[in-house]
Protein backbone atom coordinates (compact mmCIF):
# COMPACT_ATOMS: atom_id res chain seq x y z
CA UNK A 1 0.00 0.00 0.00
CA UNK A 2 1.71 3.55 -0.76
CA UNK A 3 2.55 5.64 2.04
CA UNK A 4 3.14 9.19 2.51
CA UNK A 5 4.43 10.85 5.57
CA UNK A 6 3.74 14.63 6.02
CA UNK A 7 5.87 16.60 8.35
CA UNK A 8 3.96 20.24 8.73
CA UNK A 9 7.49 22.26 8.85
CA UNK A 10 5.80 25.47 10.97
CA UNK A 11 4.32 23.13 13.71
CA UNK A 12 7.71 20.81 14.28
CA UNK A 13 9.31 22.11 16.99
CA UNK A 14 12.39 19.58 18.34
CA UNK A 15 14.03 21.37 20.68
CA UNK A 16 10.35 21.48 22.79
CA UNK A 17 9.60 17.96 22.39
CA UNK A 18 13.39 16.22 22.66
CA UNK A 19 13.32 14.21 19.10
CA UNK A 20 10.00 12.19 20.58
CA UNK A 21 8.85 11.20 17.61
CA UNK A 22 12.55 9.48 16.64
CA UNK A 23 12.71 8.15 20.00
CA UNK A 24 9.63 6.52 19.93
CA UNK A 25 10.39 4.99 16.42
CA UNK A 26 10.38 1.22 16.40
CA UNK A 27 12.37 1.15 13.00
CA UNK A 28 14.56 3.68 14.68
CA UNK A 29 14.79 1.16 17.60
CA UNK A 30 15.79 -1.58 15.70
CA UNK A 31 18.77 0.78 14.50
CA UNK A 32 17.94 2.00 11.01
CA UNK A 33 16.93 5.71 10.52
CA UNK A 34 13.69 5.82 9.56
CA UNK A 35 13.23 9.38 11.73
CA UNK A 36 16.41 11.80 11.52
CA UNK A 37 16.55 15.11 13.20
CA UNK A 38 19.71 16.58 12.42
CA UNK A 39 20.57 19.85 14.52
CA UNK A 40 18.74 23.05 14.32
CA UNK A 41 16.04 21.10 11.43
CA UNK A 42 13.12 19.93 11.47
CA UNK A 43 12.15 15.86 11.28
CA UNK A 44 12.58 14.06 8.10
CA UNK A 45 10.95 10.63 7.67
CA UNK A 46 12.12 7.86 5.11
CA UNK A 47 9.14 6.74 3.60
CA UNK A 48 10.05 3.49 2.33
CA UNK A 49 11.40 2.98 6.10
CA UNK A 50 8.54 3.77 7.69
CA UNK A 51 5.74 0.85 8.91
CA UNK A 52 2.96 3.43 9.23
CA UNK A 53 2.45 2.11 12.98
CA UNK A 54 1.51 5.99 13.34
CA UNK A 55 3.21 6.35 16.64
CA UNK A 56 5.74 9.43 15.39
CA UNK A 57 1.92 10.95 14.26
CA UNK A 58 0.18 10.09 17.24
CA UNK A 59 2.90 11.27 20.53
CA UNK A 60 4.19 14.62 18.37
CA UNK A 61 2.68 17.01 20.90
CA UNK A 62 2.54 19.20 18.34
CA UNK A 63 0.46 17.42 15.38
CA UNK A 64 2.98 18.08 13.15
CA UNK A 65 3.20 14.37 11.84
CA UNK A 66 0.37 12.86 9.53
CA UNK A 67 1.46 9.15 8.19
CA UNK A 68 -1.63 8.88 5.57
CA UNK A 69 -1.79 4.94 3.44
CA UNK A 70 -3.37 5.95 -0.08
CA UNK A 71 -5.49 3.61 -2.24
CA UNK A 72 -3.45 1.32 -4.26
CA UNK A 73 -4.58 3.54 -7.92
CA UNK A 74 -2.33 6.74 -6.12
CA UNK A 75 1.61 5.13 -6.24
CA UNK A 76 3.31 8.22 -8.12
CA UNK A 77 2.03 11.50 -7.65
CA UNK A 78 2.41 14.21 -10.35
CA UNK A 79 4.65 16.91 -7.79
CA UNK A 80 5.71 16.31 -4.29
CA UNK A 81 7.25 19.33 -2.35
CA UNK A 82 9.87 17.48 -1.33
CA UNK A 83 9.79 13.74 0.64
CA UNK A 84 7.73 14.65 3.70
CA UNK A 85 6.02 17.51 1.68
CA UNK A 86 2.93 17.95 -0.09
CA UNK A 87 1.44 15.15 -2.82
CA UNK A 88 -0.66 16.40 -5.65
CA UNK A 89 -1.90 13.36 -7.53
CA UNK A 90 -3.83 13.64 -11.28
CA UNK A 91 -4.39 16.64 -13.05
CA UNK A 92 -7.37 18.52 -14.40
CA UNK A 93 -7.39 18.83 -18.03
CA UNK A 94 -9.15 21.07 -19.92
CA UNK A 95 -11.86 20.96 -22.71
CA UNK A 96 -12.32 23.31 -25.49
CA UNK A 97 -15.01 25.05 -26.04
CA UNK A 98 -16.43 24.58 -22.26
CA UNK A 99 -15.09 26.38 -19.08
CA UNK A 100 -14.01 24.01 -16.61
CA UNK A 101 -13.93 24.31 -13.08
CA UNK A 102 -11.94 23.41 -10.21
CA UNK A 103 -13.58 22.88 -6.46
CA UNK A 104 -12.08 21.98 -3.36
CA UNK A 105 -10.63 23.48 0.04
CA UNK A 106 -7.60 25.70 0.23
CA UNK A 107 -4.49 23.45 0.73
CA UNK A 108 -5.58 20.34 -1.31
CA UNK A 109 -3.73 21.23 -4.55
CA UNK A 110 -5.77 23.16 -6.75
CA UNK A 111 -3.55 26.11 -7.30
CA UNK A 112 -0.09 23.61 -7.83
CA UNK A 113 -2.77 21.70 -10.95
CA UNK A 114 -3.80 25.12 -12.43
CA UNK A 115 0.19 26.16 -12.53
CA UNK A 116 1.47 23.15 -13.78
CA UNK A 117 -1.34 23.13 -16.48
CA UNK A 118 0.09 27.10 -17.24
CA UNK A 119 3.50 26.07 -17.54
CA UNK A 120 4.76 27.87 -14.34
CA UNK A 121 5.29 24.94 -11.89
CA UNK A 122 7.37 22.13 -13.63
CA UNK A 123 6.18 18.74 -12.50
CA UNK A 124 8.73 16.42 -10.57
CA UNK A 125 6.69 13.42 -10.92
CA UNK A 126 7.48 12.62 -7.05
CA UNK A 127 11.63 13.14 -7.66
CA UNK A 128 13.42 15.92 -6.70
CA UNK A 129 14.13 17.61 -9.94
CA UNK A 130 11.41 18.90 -12.50
CA UNK A 131 11.04 16.21 -15.64
CA UNK A 132 11.50 16.50 -19.08
CA UNK A 133 8.71 16.41 -21.71
CA UNK A 134 9.69 13.23 -23.00
CA UNK A 135 9.03 11.50 -19.11
CA UNK A 136 6.22 13.41 -18.55
CA UNK A 137 4.22 12.74 -21.86
CA UNK A 138 5.07 8.90 -20.88
CA UNK A 139 4.02 9.37 -17.26
CA UNK A 140 0.88 10.48 -19.10
CA UNK A 141 0.37 8.45 -22.19
CA UNK A 142 -3.12 6.90 -23.66
CA UNK A 143 -5.08 10.25 -21.19
CA UNK A 144 -5.96 13.71 -22.25
CA UNK A 145 -3.21 15.10 -20.58
CA UNK A 146 -0.82 13.56 -22.73
CA UNK A 147 -2.52 15.46 -25.95
CA UNK A 148 -2.84 18.96 -23.58
CA UNK A 149 0.86 18.61 -23.14
CA UNK A 150 1.55 17.92 -26.29
CA UNK A 151 -0.32 20.66 -27.84
CA UNK A 152 1.38 22.74 -25.32
CA UNK A 153 4.93 21.96 -26.59
CA UNK A 154 3.96 22.43 -29.88
CA UNK A 155 2.58 26.02 -29.55
CA UNK A 156 -1.39 24.97 -30.42
CA UNK A 157 -2.24 25.76 -26.78
CA UNK A 158 -0.91 29.53 -25.31
CA UNK A 159 -1.49 29.91 -22.11
CA UNK A 160 -2.69 33.22 -19.97
CA UNK A 161 -3.31 32.59 -16.03
CA UNK A 162 -4.72 35.08 -13.48
CA UNK A 163 -3.07 34.36 -10.19
CA UNK A 164 -4.79 33.78 -6.95
CA UNK A 165 -2.96 36.74 -5.44
CA UNK A 166 -4.02 39.88 -7.36
CA UNK A 167 -2.78 42.23 -4.74
CA UNK A 168 0.92 41.63 -6.24
CA UNK A 169 0.08 43.42 -9.49
CA UNK A 170 0.72 46.42 -7.87
CA UNK A 171 4.13 44.97 -6.46
CA UNK A 172 5.61 44.30 -9.81
CA UNK A 173 4.04 46.83 -12.01
CA UNK A 174 4.35 50.76 -11.58
CA UNK A 175 1.68 52.85 -13.46
CA UNK A 176 -1.85 53.89 -13.95
CA UNK A 177 -4.60 51.05 -15.25
CA UNK A 178 -4.33 52.13 -18.70
CA UNK A 179 -0.85 51.87 -18.79
CA UNK A 180 -0.56 48.21 -17.38
CA UNK A 181 -3.76 47.30 -19.72
CA UNK A 182 -2.33 48.77 -22.87
CA UNK A 183 0.80 47.26 -22.21
CA UNK A 184 -0.23 43.73 -22.44
CA UNK A 185 -2.91 44.46 -25.03
CA UNK A 186 -1.82 41.69 -27.91
CA UNK A 187 -5.99 41.20 -28.87
CA UNK A 188 -6.16 44.73 -29.34
CA UNK A 189 -9.73 43.96 -27.16
CA UNK A 190 -9.16 47.00 -25.10
CA UNK A 191 -12.31 49.05 -25.46
CA UNK A 192 -14.16 45.91 -25.48
CA UNK A 193 -12.88 44.67 -22.23
CA UNK A 194 -12.58 47.93 -20.24
CA UNK A 195 -16.38 48.23 -21.06
CA UNK A 196 -17.33 44.58 -20.31
CA UNK A 197 -15.32 44.63 -17.06
CA UNK A 198 -16.41 48.28 -15.63
CA UNK A 199 -13.34 49.49 -15.75
CA UNK A 200 -13.22 53.16 -17.27
CA UNK A 201 -13.83 55.29 -14.12
CA UNK A 202 -10.27 53.36 -12.57
CA UNK A 203 -8.27 53.70 -15.93
CA UNK A 204 -5.94 57.22 -15.07
CA UNK A 205 -5.91 55.42 -11.85
CA UNK A 206 -2.08 54.59 -10.27
CA UNK A 207 -2.32 50.80 -10.27
CA UNK A 208 -1.36 51.13 -6.35
CA UNK A 209 -4.41 53.08 -5.74
CA UNK A 210 -6.90 50.93 -6.71
CA UNK A 211 -9.12 48.65 -4.34
CA UNK A 212 -9.06 45.25 -3.95
CA UNK A 213 -12.30 44.48 -6.14
CA UNK A 214 -11.02 46.87 -8.63
CA UNK A 215 -7.48 44.77 -9.01
CA UNK A 216 -9.56 41.87 -9.26
CA UNK A 217 -11.54 43.09 -12.47
CA UNK A 218 -7.80 44.67 -13.65
CA UNK A 219 -6.13 41.50 -13.43
CA UNK A 220 -8.80 39.66 -14.99
CA UNK A 221 -8.72 42.17 -17.87
CA UNK A 222 -5.28 41.91 -18.50
CA UNK A 223 -5.39 37.99 -18.44
CA UNK A 224 -8.41 38.14 -21.50
CA UNK A 225 -6.29 40.44 -23.45
CA UNK A 226 -3.29 38.39 -24.12
CA UNK A 227 -3.36 36.31 -27.57
CA UNK A 228 -4.12 33.19 -26.07
CA UNK A 229 -6.46 30.16 -26.37
CA UNK A 230 -6.27 28.64 -23.01
CA UNK A 231 -7.43 30.88 -20.30
CA UNK A 232 -6.70 30.01 -16.60
CA UNK A 233 -8.44 32.18 -13.84
CA UNK A 234 -7.50 31.06 -9.98
CA UNK A 235 -10.38 32.77 -7.51
CA UNK A 236 -12.11 35.13 -10.04
CA UNK A 237 -14.59 36.42 -7.23
CA UNK A 238 -12.60 37.55 -4.83
CA UNK A 239 -13.03 41.03 -3.08
CA UNK A 240 -15.58 41.35 -5.84
CA UNK A 241 -19.53 42.31 -4.59
CA UNK A 242 -22.66 39.68 -5.67
CA UNK A 243 -23.39 42.19 -8.82
CA UNK A 244 -19.94 42.08 -9.95
CA UNK A 245 -19.17 38.43 -9.46
CA UNK A 246 -22.21 38.35 -12.26
CA UNK A 247 -20.83 40.21 -14.31
CA UNK A 248 -17.44 38.65 -14.23
CA UNK A 249 -18.95 35.37 -14.79
CA UNK A 250 -20.77 35.95 -17.57
CA UNK A 251 -17.65 37.70 -19.22
CA UNK A 252 -16.03 34.60 -18.69
CA UNK A 253 -18.39 32.53 -20.13
CA UNK A 254 -18.25 34.79 -23.35
CA UNK A 255 -14.73 33.64 -23.99
CA UNK A 256 -15.29 30.65 -24.74
CA UNK A 257 -15.48 28.66 -28.51
CA UNK A 258 -14.22 26.07 -29.99
CA UNK A 259 -10.73 27.00 -30.11
CA UNK A 260 -10.76 28.07 -26.88
CA UNK A 261 -10.54 26.48 -22.74
CA UNK A 262 -10.79 27.90 -19.82
CA UNK A 263 -10.38 26.53 -16.45
CA UNK A 264 -11.68 28.21 -13.17
CA UNK A 265 -10.81 27.37 -9.49
CA UNK A 266 -13.90 29.23 -7.11
CA UNK A 267 -14.84 28.86 -3.71
CA UNK A 268 -18.43 31.06 -4.88
CA UNK A 269 -20.42 27.77 -5.17
CA UNK A 270 -23.49 29.64 -6.91
CA UNK A 271 -21.20 31.72 -9.14
CA UNK A 272 -19.14 28.15 -10.08
CA UNK A 273 -22.23 26.91 -11.30
CA UNK A 274 -23.50 29.84 -13.00
CA UNK A 275 -20.22 30.30 -15.06
CA UNK A 276 -19.07 26.71 -16.23
CA UNK A 277 -20.07 23.26 -18.03
CA UNK A 278 -18.02 20.61 -16.60
CA UNK A 279 -16.43 20.43 -12.84
CA UNK A 280 -13.45 18.22 -11.18
CA UNK A 281 -14.14 17.54 -7.49
CA UNK A 282 -10.40 17.35 -5.48
CA UNK A 283 -10.38 15.71 -2.48
CA UNK A 284 -7.55 14.67 0.19
CA UNK A 285 -6.06 16.08 2.87
CA UNK A 286 -5.49 19.60 3.33
CA UNK A 287 -2.33 20.51 3.19
CA UNK A 288 -1.03 16.72 2.74
CA UNK A 289 -2.02 15.56 -0.46
CA UNK A 290 -4.89 16.49 -3.37
CA UNK A 291 -6.47 13.77 -5.84
CA UNK A 292 -7.98 15.06 -9.10
CA UNK A 293 -11.75 13.11 -9.62
CA UNK A 294 -12.61 12.42 -13.09
CA UNK A 295 -14.94 15.59 -14.67
CA UNK A 296 -18.61 15.32 -14.16
CA UNK A 297 -21.21 18.26 -15.18
CA UNK A 298 -21.37 21.46 -13.06
CA UNK A 299 -24.83 20.26 -11.78
CA UNK A 300 -23.76 16.56 -11.12
CA UNK A 301 -20.43 17.79 -10.00
CA UNK A 302 -21.91 20.17 -7.41
CA UNK A 303 -24.70 18.18 -5.86
CA UNK A 304 -21.46 15.14 -5.47
CA UNK A 305 -19.33 17.86 -3.74
CA UNK A 306 -22.61 18.48 -1.58
CA UNK A 307 -23.19 14.98 -0.50
CA UNK A 308 -19.67 14.83 -0.01
CA UNK A 309 -19.43 11.57 -1.58
CA UNK A 310 -17.74 10.60 -5.28
CA UNK A 311 -19.71 7.37 -5.46
CA UNK A 312 -17.63 6.53 -8.95
CA UNK A 313 -14.72 6.38 -7.14
CA UNK A 314 -16.21 5.33 -3.96
CA UNK A 315 -14.87 8.25 -2.13
CA UNK A 316 -16.11 9.96 1.08
CA UNK A 317 -14.54 13.14 2.05
CA UNK A 318 -17.17 14.83 4.23
CA UNK A 319 -19.39 13.33 7.18
CA UNK A 320 -22.16 14.50 6.63
CA UNK A 321 -24.18 16.40 3.78
CA UNK A 322 -25.00 19.79 2.83
CA UNK A 323 -28.38 20.23 2.91
CA UNK A 324 -30.75 23.01 1.61
CA UNK A 325 -34.56 23.57 2.48
CA UNK A 326 -36.62 22.99 -0.64
CA UNK A 327 -39.05 26.51 -0.01
CA UNK A 328 -38.43 30.19 1.66
CA UNK A 329 -38.15 29.85 5.72
CA UNK A 330 -42.13 30.19 6.90
CA UNK A 331 -42.68 33.85 8.03
CA UNK A 332 -42.74 34.32 11.44
CA UNK A 333 -44.67 36.13 14.04
CA UNK A 334 -42.52 39.05 14.78
CA UNK A 335 -40.79 38.08 17.72
CA UNK A 336 -39.23 40.46 20.74
CA UNK A 337 -37.20 43.28 19.14
CA UNK A 338 -33.50 43.15 20.23
CA UNK A 339 -32.15 46.35 18.71
CA UNK A 340 -34.14 48.31 16.43
CA UNK A 341 -33.41 51.94 14.30
CA UNK A 342 -35.45 54.96 13.18
CA UNK A 343 -34.52 57.60 11.00
CA UNK A 344 -30.59 56.89 10.95
CA UNK A 345 -28.49 59.31 8.81
CA UNK A 346 -24.55 59.29 8.58
CA UNK A 347 -22.01 61.15 6.36
CA UNK A 348 -19.25 59.87 5.28
CA UNK A 349 -17.26 62.94 3.25
CA UNK A 350 -19.23 62.27 -0.28
CA UNK A 351 -21.15 59.51 0.69
CA UNK A 352 -24.25 59.42 2.52
CA UNK A 353 -25.90 56.84 4.41
CA UNK A 354 -29.71 56.11 5.12
CA UNK A 355 -31.46 53.62 7.69
CA UNK A 356 -35.25 53.62 7.70
CA UNK A 357 -37.49 51.70 9.95
CA UNK A 358 -36.29 48.28 11.22
CA UNK A 359 -34.95 45.80 13.93
CA UNK A 360 -33.06 42.66 14.49
CA UNK A 361 -35.58 40.07 16.68
CA UNK A 362 -34.50 37.66 19.57
CA UNK A 363 -33.32 34.55 18.38
CA UNK A 364 -33.14 35.22 14.45
CA UNK A 365 -29.93 35.25 12.15
CA UNK A 366 -30.21 38.51 9.63
CA UNK A 367 -28.07 38.30 6.05
CA UNK A 368 -27.22 41.51 4.64
CA UNK A 369 -26.23 41.96 1.38
CA UNK A 370 -25.73 44.86 -1.08
CA UNK A 371 -23.31 46.46 -3.81
CA UNK A 372 -19.19 47.50 -2.20
CA UNK A 373 -19.31 50.80 -1.41
CA UNK A 374 -22.49 51.20 -0.39
CA UNK A 375 -22.81 51.08 3.53
CA UNK A 376 -22.91 48.11 4.64
CA UNK A 377 -19.86 48.42 7.11
CA UNK A 378 -21.09 51.58 7.90
CA UNK A 379 -24.27 50.29 9.29
CA UNK A 380 -22.51 47.52 11.46
CA UNK A 381 -20.25 50.07 12.20
CA UNK A 382 -23.23 52.14 13.71
CA UNK A 383 -24.94 49.18 15.37
CA UNK A 384 -21.16 47.83 17.12
CA UNK A 385 -20.86 51.83 18.43
CA UNK A 386 -17.65 52.09 16.59
CA UNK A 387 -19.17 55.44 14.98
CA UNK A 388 -22.08 57.85 16.09
CA UNK A 389 -24.99 58.44 13.40
CA UNK A 390 -25.75 62.01 12.70
CA UNK A 391 -29.07 61.77 12.79
CA UNK A 392 -31.52 59.04 14.62
CA UNK A 393 -31.03 56.75 17.25
CA UNK A 394 -30.43 52.85 17.78
CA UNK A 395 -32.45 51.56 20.37
CA UNK A 396 -31.68 48.81 22.49
CA UNK A 397 -29.60 48.25 25.30
CA UNK A 398 -27.27 44.80 24.30
CA UNK A 399 -23.80 43.21 24.61
CA UNK A 400 -22.45 43.37 21.05
CA UNK A 401 -19.85 41.30 19.75
CA UNK A 402 -18.24 42.71 16.02
CA UNK A 403 -16.09 41.07 13.74
CA UNK A 404 -14.99 43.84 12.00
CA UNK A 405 -14.36 43.54 7.53
CA UNK A 406 -10.41 44.34 7.29
CA UNK A 407 -8.43 42.34 10.13
CA UNK A 408 -5.35 44.03 10.29
CA UNK A 409 -3.00 42.70 13.07
CA UNK A 410 0.95 43.28 13.87
CA UNK A 411 1.29 41.54 17.02
CA UNK A 412 3.00 38.53 17.93
CA UNK A 413 1.07 37.26 20.55
CA UNK A 414 0.16 34.03 20.27
CA UNK A 415 -3.06 32.82 18.71
CA UNK A 416 -3.32 30.42 22.24
CA UNK A 417 -3.26 33.72 24.11
CA UNK A 418 -5.90 35.78 22.03
CA UNK A 419 -8.29 32.92 22.17
CA UNK A 420 -7.34 31.92 25.53
CA UNK A 421 -11.59 32.01 26.92
CA UNK A 422 -12.32 30.23 23.47
CA UNK A 423 -10.33 27.76 24.21
CA UNK A 424 -11.67 27.51 27.45
CA UNK A 425 -15.21 27.36 27.14
CA UNK A 426 -15.71 26.45 23.32
CA UNK A 427 -13.30 23.72 22.38
CA UNK A 428 -15.91 21.65 20.74
CA UNK A 429 -18.67 24.33 19.59
CA UNK A 430 -15.82 26.96 17.92
CA UNK A 431 -12.25 25.50 18.35
CA UNK A 432 -12.54 22.17 16.97
CA UNK A 433 -14.95 22.60 14.04
CA UNK A 434 -13.47 26.22 12.70
CA UNK A 435 -9.96 24.06 12.65
CA UNK A 436 -8.09 26.27 15.30
CA UNK A 437 -6.30 23.71 16.70
CA UNK A 438 -2.96 23.63 14.84
CA UNK A 439 -2.98 27.73 15.18
CA UNK A 440 -2.87 27.80 18.51
CA UNK A 441 1.10 27.70 18.95
CA UNK A 442 1.30 30.14 15.89
CA UNK A 443 1.75 34.07 15.98
CA UNK A 444 -1.07 36.50 15.30
CA UNK A 445 1.29 38.48 12.89
CA UNK A 446 2.13 34.58 11.15
CA UNK A 447 -1.17 34.13 9.67
CA UNK A 448 -2.53 33.94 6.38
CA UNK A 449 -6.22 35.63 5.38
CA UNK A 450 -7.86 32.70 5.71
CA UNK A 451 -6.51 31.66 9.10
CA UNK A 452 -7.42 35.33 10.32
CA UNK A 453 -10.62 35.16 9.58
CA UNK A 454 -11.06 31.90 11.42
CA UNK A 455 -9.38 32.84 14.68
CA UNK A 456 -11.18 36.35 14.41
CA UNK A 457 -14.49 34.67 14.18
CA UNK A 458 -14.38 32.33 16.61
CA UNK A 459 -12.97 35.55 18.94
CA UNK A 460 -15.99 37.21 18.08
CA UNK A 461 -18.35 33.95 18.95
CA UNK A 462 -16.41 33.18 22.06
CA UNK A 463 -17.85 36.39 23.66
CA UNK A 464 -20.91 37.05 25.83
CA UNK A 465 -22.87 39.02 23.53
CA UNK A 466 -26.64 39.26 22.50
CA UNK A 467 -25.62 40.61 19.26
CA UNK A 468 -22.86 38.84 16.86
CA UNK A 469 -22.09 41.51 13.87
CA UNK A 470 -19.97 39.46 11.27
CA UNK A 471 -18.74 41.52 8.57
CA UNK A 472 -17.66 39.36 4.95
CA UNK A 473 -16.81 36.22 7.57
CA UNK A 474 -16.66 33.83 4.06
CA UNK A 475 -13.68 36.04 2.70
CA UNK A 476 -10.17 34.01 2.24
CA UNK A 477 -12.58 30.89 3.25
CA UNK A 478 -12.48 28.09 1.34
CA UNK A 479 -16.00 26.07 0.50
CA UNK A 480 -15.17 23.60 3.30
CA UNK A 481 -14.23 26.35 6.20
CA UNK A 482 -17.71 28.44 4.86
CA UNK A 483 -20.14 25.89 5.18
CA UNK A 484 -18.39 24.59 8.70
CA UNK A 485 -18.99 28.34 9.82
CA UNK A 486 -22.64 27.74 8.78
CA UNK A 487 -22.83 24.67 11.38
CA UNK A 488 -21.41 27.01 14.03
CA UNK A 489 -23.93 29.68 13.34
CA UNK A 490 -26.72 27.69 13.74
CA UNK A 491 -25.28 25.81 16.56
CA UNK A 492 -24.48 29.13 18.27
CA UNK A 493 -28.08 30.56 17.48
CA UNK A 494 -29.88 27.24 18.82
CA UNK A 495 -27.83 27.02 22.20
CA UNK A 496 -27.00 30.59 23.15
CA UNK A 497 -30.93 31.92 22.04
CA UNK A 498 -28.62 34.99 20.57
CA UNK A 499 -29.26 37.40 17.42
CA UNK A 500 -26.34 37.15 14.76
CA UNK A 501 -25.89 39.52 11.73
CA UNK A 502 -24.18 38.81 8.83
CA UNK A 503 -22.70 40.73 6.05
CA UNK A 504 -21.49 38.76 2.89
CA UNK A 505 -21.19 38.05 -0.93
CA UNK A 506 -21.38 34.81 -1.21
CA UNK A 507 -25.35 34.64 -2.06
CA UNK A 508 -25.60 30.55 -1.61
CA UNK A 509 -23.75 31.11 1.89
CA UNK A 510 -26.25 33.71 2.78
CA UNK A 511 -29.38 31.89 1.46
CA UNK A 512 -27.97 28.65 3.62
CA UNK A 513 -27.35 31.29 6.96
CA UNK A 514 -30.51 33.31 6.96
CA UNK A 515 -34.02 34.03 8.27
CA UNK A 516 -34.50 37.57 7.11
CA UNK A 517 -32.54 40.03 4.87
CA UNK A 518 -31.58 43.28 4.97
CA UNK A 519 -31.04 44.61 1.71
CA UNK A 520 -28.60 47.98 1.10
CA UNK A 521 -29.91 49.64 -2.63
CA UNK A 522 -28.55 52.80 -3.94
CA UNK A 523 -24.89 54.17 -5.88
CA UNK A 524 -21.69 52.57 -4.96
CA UNK A 525 -19.34 55.47 -2.88
CA UNK A 526 -22.18 58.13 -3.35
CA UNK A 527 -25.46 56.66 -1.42
CA UNK A 528 -26.42 54.26 0.40
CA UNK A 529 -30.03 52.77 1.76
CA UNK A 530 -31.11 50.08 4.29
CA UNK A 531 -34.20 48.12 3.47
CA UNK A 532 -36.04 45.96 5.41
CA UNK A 533 -35.57 43.47 7.31
CA UNK A 534 -37.58 41.76 5.00
CA UNK A 535 -38.72 38.04 4.76
CA UNK A 536 -36.51 36.33 2.76
CA UNK A 537 -38.22 35.70 0.28
CA UNK A 538 -39.35 39.53 -0.12
CA UNK A 539 -35.83 40.69 0.81
CA UNK A 540 -34.19 38.14 -2.26
CA UNK A 541 -37.01 39.39 -4.81
CA UNK A 542 -35.64 43.15 -4.31
CA UNK A 543 -32.45 42.30 -4.01
CA UNK A 544 -32.51 39.98 -7.38
CA UNK A 545 -33.99 42.36 -9.20
CA UNK A 546 -31.43 44.73 -8.88
CA UNK A 547 -28.36 42.14 -9.86
CA UNK A 548 -31.31 40.89 -12.70
CA UNK A 549 -31.23 37.03 -12.26
CA UNK A 550 -33.27 34.90 -10.62
CA UNK A 551 -32.59 31.69 -8.66
CA UNK A 552 -34.53 28.20 -8.95
CA UNK A 553 -34.16 25.49 -6.68
CA UNK A 554 -31.75 22.39 -7.74
CA UNK A 555 -34.13 19.56 -7.93
CA UNK A 556 -31.49 16.79 -6.00
CA UNK A 557 -29.74 19.03 -3.20
CA UNK A 558 -31.92 22.10 -3.22
CA UNK A 559 -29.39 24.11 -3.27
CA UNK A 560 -29.93 27.84 -5.19
CA UNK A 561 -28.96 27.65 -9.07
CA UNK A 562 -29.12 30.97 -11.05
CA UNK A 563 -30.91 30.91 -14.47
CA UNK A 564 -29.59 31.93 -17.96
CA UNK A 565 -30.23 35.01 -19.01
CA UNK A 566 -33.70 34.89 -21.28
CA UNK A 567 -34.63 30.82 -20.42
CA UNK A 568 -38.20 29.51 -20.08
CA UNK A 569 -37.60 29.81 -16.38
CA UNK A 570 -35.58 33.43 -15.93
CA UNK A 571 -38.81 34.48 -18.27
CA UNK A 572 -41.15 32.70 -16.53
CA UNK A 573 -39.90 33.84 -12.96
CA UNK A 574 -39.53 37.31 -13.77
CA UNK A 575 -42.67 37.98 -15.06
CA UNK A 576 -44.08 36.10 -12.04
CA UNK A 577 -42.68 38.26 -9.75
CA UNK A 578 -41.10 35.46 -7.92
CA UNK A 579 -37.12 35.78 -8.51
CA UNK A 580 -35.83 34.20 -5.58
CA UNK A 581 -37.77 30.35 -6.35
CA UNK A 582 -39.40 29.06 -8.88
Amino acid sequence: MPRIAIVRKDLCNPAACGNLCAKLCPVNMRGEDCIVIEEGKKAHIDEVLCIGCGICANRCPFGAIEIINLPEELDKPIHAFGMNGFHLYKLPVPFFGKVTGIVGRNGIGKSTAVKILAGLLKPNLGSDKPVGFDKLVDFFKGSEAQKFFEAVHEGKIKVAYKPQQVELIAKKFKGTVKELLKKVDERGKFDVVVDALDLSVVLDRDISKVSGGELQRVAIAAVVLKDANFYVFDEPSSYLDIKQRIRVARFIRSLVDDDTAVLVVEHDLLVLDYMTDLLYIMYGNSGAYGVVSQPKSARAGLNTYLSGFIREENMRFRDKPVKFSSRPPVKKNEGQELVSWAGVEKKLGDFSLSAREGSVFLNETLGVVGENGIGKTTFVKILAEKIKPDKGEVKGNVKVAYKPQYLVVESDLLVSDFLKDCVKKYENQLVHPLEIERLLLKPLNSLSGGELQRVFIAKCLSQEADLYLLDEPSAYLDIEQRLAFCRVIHEVAEHRKCSILVVDHDLMFIDYLSDRLLVFDGVPAKKGVAKGPFSMEDGMNLFLRDVDITLRRDVESQRPRINKPGSRLDREQKASGKLYYS
